[in-house]
């Protein structure tokens, strides 16, 4: 992307050092030292791009001691959000790609699929995302020969909304050899036909059994959806993200935007699994590279699959299909050897559990490994979306202990919500998305999006922690309302928290000196307005490290570039 500086700073990148930039005439909120909503009037940075110093209220703005100055116009300033659980390759390949999620029926699903197999002729595979039968209302999964109606000529493979499962046509089931005789792996299983024969979906572990056979994406591929993704992170007001699940194809993508000085957004990687992360990092944790703009942080494992697919691990059988438990993805005594020898080497432990008993397991695991591995760990659970009442406890004790972050996704309660109780019943929903709950705990709360299962919208994900209703106020009171954080914990989840969450607080995450200046201008205030108008939040402007990166006022937010990154 080439350079794209804003008028007001023309000479800004050149200046010499010391080049201090007053922004005042804002109406400025952070998360203060305390916890607390901090307010201020204006902000002093340097050239570098790191905070010098807050204005508050009742104190003198300066007038002199800075080269550059830039008035707000009185509008709401916030630092820049922070999404704790994103796949950024993902999301970029998402826009790449076929994108299902806004399809609400099997036949529109189909009809999308065929129009762009016909746009798309020299393509062997075709590949895309974001299906989801319960959208549908569907009541099971699609089949391979409904899929053969759009497209039978060449392989199809489509994952699931939730990535957890992928739907393959009958010539992707051939591909990957995938016959009545086959057995699916170990934490996965193949959707079959009442005579036994592969129906077209392959759920978690099994996935692995066609999409093995899909053509690898170019390195040309790699730079392209990272440059989507990056800009969707930034004009919704996203200045960093945790990554989970980073492959060495995904680390070397971030690398070669560093090095080009075109990687604007900060990632705290997580390797995805225990190779990956030797691989990129080695004996540990990577150092801080490029301005505070990426670090392997440490290892993505998975507990278990999802319940839209029923393959998240419970307790109980689930209420729609008295038959299974759900998927789990390792053993306890796997996931115990993983987390041991990831903790040796001080690599931070990040765990997708769903189900009650997949997060039973991880706790145990966690309060067992504590007495080995001690320190500030902060071991996060991913999703922690339905957890047992009878397991905070352990949770208290884990985070007493070495720090227990509970990453969640707030935006997902509202999607999930009617599905959520079709596959737990009526007496199983307590500890579901459990937020207030989590907190009380003396977890930190790191709130996402898990992009692109949803998207990466923290204002959504917002006006659902404080109401727990979807876009359409339902329910009204909210959903187990028991459960709803107030206005400041959000700010932080989406912030302060989430940087505390990778390790990064004393880097960025709030506003406040020696810190990164990152921040961003809104039109809608989140601690006063609705949470119908907290959803409509539109972001005026963002900026990472003092350099300006989206303004709207600009052809597509200046989507040509942005202010060169200062080193």
């Amino acid at each position: 992307m080439r350079p794209l500086v804003m008028a007001a700073l023309a000479a800004f990148v050149a200046a010499p050092a010391h080049a201090d930039t007053l922004i005042d005439n804002v109406s400025g909120q952070t998360i203060g030292a305390d916890g607390h909503v901090e307010r201020f009037k204006a902000m002093l940075m340097d050239d570098a791009g790191v905070v010098k110093a807050l204005i508050h209220e009742g104190e003198k703005t300066p007038k002199k001691g800075f080269q550059y100055r830039i008035d707000g116009m009185g509008r709401i300033m916030l630092p820049g959000m922070i999404d704790a659980h994103v796949h950024v390759m993902s999301t970029g390949f998402a826009a790449l790609t076929l994108d299902l999620s806004e399809t609400g029926s099997l036949a529109e699903a189909l009809a999308k699929i065929a129009a762009y197999a016909k746009a798309h002729p020299d393509r062997p595979w075709l590949i895309g995302r974001g299906w989801n039968q319960e959208r549908w209302k569907l009541g099971r999964f699609p089949t391979a020969a409904e899929l053969d109606s759009a497209v039978s000529d060449r392989p199809v493979w489509l994952e699931r909304a939730d990535g957890h499962a992928g739907w393959a046509n009958t010539a992707a089931l051939k591909a990957g050899g995938v016959t009545a005789a086959s057995q699916a792996p170990t934490g996965g299983e193949i959707i079959r036909l009442a005579d036994g024969s592969p129906a077209g979906v392959l759920v978690d572990n099994a996935s692995v059994l066609v999409g093995a056979h899909v053509p690898p994406p170019t390195a040309r591929d790699y730079d392209a959806a990272f440059a989507l993704a990056q800009r969707e992170f930034y004009r919704r007001g996203l200045t960093a993200v945790a990554d989970m699940g980073s492959t060495m194809e995904d680390w070397q993508t971030f690398r070669r935007a560093g090095d080009l000085n075109t990687l604007y957004v900060r990632i705290m990687a997580y390797g995805a699994g225990i190779e990956n992360t030797i691989q990129i990092g080695g004996p540990g944790p990577s150092p801080w590279l490029y301005a505070d703009r990426l670090r392997l942080n440490g290892v993505k494992l998975y507990m278990d699959g999802a319940l839209g697919s029923r393959g998240a691990w419970l307790k109980a059988p689930y209420a729609d299909r008295p038959d299974t438990r759900g998927l789990p993805r390792l053993t306890q005594t796997q996931l115990g050897n993983l987390m041991s020898r990831a903790a040796m080497d001080n690599y931070q432990i990040a765990v997708h559990a769903i189900g009650d008993e997949a997060n039973a397991v991880l706790l145990g695991s966690m309060e067992d490994l504590a007495q080995t591995y001690k320190g500030d760990r902060r071991w996060r659970i991913e999703h922690a979306q339905v957890i047992d009442p009878a397991d905070w406890p352990i949770a208290a004790r884990v985070a007493k202990s070495v720090g227990l972050v509970a990453s969640m996704q707030p935006v997902h309660q509202t999607s999930d919500r009617l599905m959520t109780e079709a596959r737990l019943g009526p007496n199983r929903l307590a500890g579901a998305y459990a937020w207030a709950s989590a907190k009380a705990t003396g977890a930190v709360l790191a709130f996402g999006s898990d992009t692109p299962v949803e998207l990466p919208d923290p204002w959504a994900g917002f006006a659902a922690a404080i109401s727990r209703q979807d876009e359409n106020g339902q329910p009204p009171q909210g959903w187990q309302p028991q459960e709803r954080v107030d206005r400041e914990t959000a700010l932080a989840g989406y912030t302060a928290q989430a940087a505390y969450a990778g390790f990064a607080e004393k880097r960025f995450g709030r506003l406040a000196p020696g810190l990164r200046a990152d921040f961003i201008f809104v039109d809608t205030d989140p601690m006063t307005a609705a949470p119908d108008a907290i959803r409509k939040t539109r972001v005026l402007e963002t900026w990472v490290g003092g350099g300006k990166v989206w303004d709207a006022a600009k052809p597509d937010g200046g989507a040509a570039g942005a202010e060169p990154v200062k080193k």
